[in-house]
């Protein structure tokens, strides 16, 4: 697997400037990483609403797209290479930023609905134009990214101002022509899918099919068309006939690569459910149930918080599935059900502050994962503005740091570690040191290149593969 090396940092306070993405390098284990520059916000305060709250490539990751809890989203483009800078494979500028959702209120249950942009999905490039989903608690939105470098000009009715003419003064017709103006980038919402869910959404996946997807709140998961929006066909419903006889929700789910019949959805007790729409119109039954036994040995108050699953991923090829709770990453094969193939520790040494991550309520962090275009690898975050990478075929692992503080011009970025006791080495750090209030939560990979998206509260890092 590749390292990673510093490629760019980008706050909310530069994203209206358009600062540049620039690339920064994945590695050989082990991994150094060598910051490029770094943008500094303009201001040290961190607004609630400019946090982070979901980062995703398009099919081609010639675009990058970020949500943050403000409801905006702001899409960045891949330039392409500079002749001049060789060292630089392109980099990620900013492209276009709309206002996604607003703050609502549900009169009828006294309801606050907040603008936070949960998930977005992009869809297979057809034309010109781009299209992506984004959903916030309750409302579900498709988009269209569109540019334009032409207006017409030569109205019959109407000056070049814009004002009306008197109809009786004109004594000849006009066509109108194109004439070429800057290049303007416009988001026009093209649907609204409302209505539907009771429970708070927590994820929307895009079929294969390209006409459908689903979205999955709490207990129930929805199945839309995406030229339909008054209506919308129920495929799972977990909520039971009485409330309090509620053992489990629904955390995450997500549509098969390649099979538009069949989709996957964990919970919070750990475990896993893959359904075909083949087999009955209401998917209540699944077709394969993933669940791995659970060590009595090392169970405790906290076993159920931690197994619930915070995040579930196919690979590519859609062979294997990933799952992430909060102290590991699985990855499962979709014809063993009984255990993952792989197992990976994110943070283990975490596992002896339970309480007190109980007590401030990182315990009840979701941690999102993702894989390399390859599937050879996968990523995904800790804490401390870490993030973790694992490499399939090696079964090597590396630590890495997303912050201004080691990202210093050209300097080299060592991989991390985390001290558990005894002696604490030069370049480690002590697990009682960490900043539990910097987590890395989102992360994408690119699906054809080494290059990663990090969300750091409120700051975008970029990496990209080194250049020797």
């Amino acid at each position: 697997m590749a390292g990673v090396r510093w490629c760019s940092l980008l706050t909310p306070a530069t994203w209206t400037r358009g600062i540049n993405h620039q690339p920064c390098s994945m590695v050989n284990f082990p991994c150094r990483v060598t910051p490029i520059r770094t943008v500094e916000n303009v201001s040290c305060l961190c607004f609630a609403a400019d946090i982070i709250s979901t980062v995703e490539f398009n099919y081609s990751g010639e675009l990058l797209a970020t949500g943050d809890k403000g409801g905006r989203v702001v899409i960045f483009q891949h330039e392409q290479e500079s002749k001049n800078r060789p060292h630089l494979r392109g980099e990620y500028n900013v492209y276009s930023t709309f206002q996604s959702h607003e703050p609502e209120f549900d009169y009828l249950k006294s309801l606050e609905i907040e603008e936070k942009i949960n998930k977005i999905r992009w869809l297979p490039q057809q034309n010109a134009a781009h299209f992506l989903l984004s959903t916030n608690d309750k409302t579900i939105k498709l988009w269209k990214i569109s540019e334009r470098d032409k207006r017409a000009e030569g109205y019959n009715l109407k000056d070049e101002d814009g004002r009306l003419r008197d109809p009786f003064r004109i004594t000849s017709l006009r066509v109108p022509v194109l004439m070429p103006m800057d290049l303007m980038v416009e988001a026009s919402p093209r649907r609204i899918f409302a209505n539907a869910h009771t429970y708070h959404i927590n994820s929307i996946s895009v079929n294969s099919d390209h006409e459908t997807y689903l979205s999955a709140d709490d207990l129930r998961i929805n199945l839309w068309h995406l030229e339909i929006t008054d209506r919308s066909f129920n495929i799972v419903d977990i909520k039971p006939a009485n409330m309090e006889e509620l053992t489990e929700v629904i955390t995450a789910a997500e549509c098969h690569p390649h099979q538009c019949n069949v989709f996957v959805y964990s919970s919070s007790k750990g475990t896993i459910r893959l359904c075909d729409m083949r087999a009955a119109a209401l998917c209540d039954r699944h077709s394969k149930f993933f669940e791995e036994p659970e060590d009595p040995s090392s169970r405790s108050f906290f076993s159920e918080i931690i197994s619930s699953i915070s995040d579930v991923k196919f690979s590519h090829s859609g062979r294997y599935m990933m799952t992430r709770d909060y102290l590991s990453v699985k990855v499962w094969d979709l014809n063993m059900e009984n255990r993952p193939v792989e197992t990976y520790q994110v943070h283990e040494y975490l596992r002896s502050k339970l309480c007190s991550l109980y007590e401030n309520d990182c315990i009840f962090d979701k941690f999102e994962c993702c894989w390399n275009g390859s599937d050879s690898a996968i990523m995904t975050g800790s804490y401390n503005n870490f993030f973790r990478m694992f490499d399939r075929n090696t079964r090597r692992d590396i630590t890495l740091e997303a912050s201004r503080e080691s990202s210093k011009p050209r300097a080299t970025l060592k991989p991390r570690k985390v001290s558990t006791g005894g002696k604490r080495k030069k370049d480690e750090i002590s697990v009682d040191s960490l900043d539990f209030n910097k987590k890395i939560l989102h992360t994408a990979w690119h699906p054809k290149e080494n290059v990663i998206a990090v969300a750091a509260t409120n700051n975008l890092y970029i990496f990209q593969d080194k250049i020797n």
